[in-house]
């Protein structure tokens, strides 16, 4: 079961895809799980496929040991011909490169975070832009700022992995730059009562962090998830 920590030291891989029809979705699942099943890369720790619940598409949450073992993961003939299948079932793709810097759990705030199917986790994985000189700042409000989701109901973790300098041909441009939240929840029904509180009706913390958060980001994309698939080397 893969796991999520700031200790690993490991670079964490966010594949986002976006589709337009479930079926592609289901295609792209499908093709995810072939690869993940036939992983033998040096380097690679674990891959952990998510499927799209309120937007259509799928994610994959890849462990490397370093950014070379990637780079010649990128550089392989296999890895040229996925290409090609990958843009023709889906609208957009987005390889993010990050390292994970916080992790919270609300059960025990001091562990780090599981993520597999044998869990019934709702996941959730938001991606927010910003200006180089407001990473820090982004980082500490999406992590320890946001302690107090604690005391949400149905709030499970959440981990923040900020975005690393871009490295390998295949690795997406972006401007700025950018940190990846991954949070878990009871289910759909918990999360969407998070989200659609009404500002009246939040506390005074969450709304100062919430306007600052806005502040900072120029960009947010989220979408929600299960997981589907997952393997580990070995």
């Amino acid at each position: 079961m893969p796991i999520i920590s700031p200790d690993s030291g490991y670079l964490t891989v966010l594949n986002v895809f976006r589709a337009d029809s479930p079926q592609k979705q289901q295609q792209l699942l499908g093709e995810m799980r072939k690869i993940v099943d036939n992983a033998a890369y040096e380097g690679w720790i674990s891959s952990t496929v998510h499927s799209g619940q309120d937007k259509i598409g799928t994610a994959n949450f890849i462990q490397w040991r370093r950014s070379d073992d990637l780079e010649r993961r990128y550089e392989s003939d296999e890895f040229r011909h996925q290409i090609p299948l990958f843009a023709e079932l889906t609208t957009s793709i987005r390889l993010l490169q990050t390292e994970v810097v916080y992790t919270r759990q609300a059960a025990d705030p001091g562990a780090n975070t599981e993520i597999s199917p044998t869990r019934d986790d709702y996941t959730v994985i938001e991606i927010h832009n910003t200006q180089p000189e407001n990473l820090d700042a982004l980082v500490k409000e999406l992590g320890p700022a946001r302690d107090w989701l604690s005391d949400v109901p149905g709030y499970r973790s959440h981990s923040v992995l900020r975005g690393k300098a871009l490295r390998g041909k295949f690795a997406q441009p972006m401007e700025g730059a950018f940190v990846v939240c991954y949070s878990q929840w009871d289910g759909k029904q918990a999360f969407d009562a998070y989200r659609t509180l009404p500002e009246a009706e939040q506390s005074e913390q969450r709304r100062a962090g919430q306007a600052r958060i806005d502040e900072l980001s120029t960009n947010v994309e989220w979408n929600t998830y299960r997981v589907a698939h997952t393997r580990s080397a070995g």
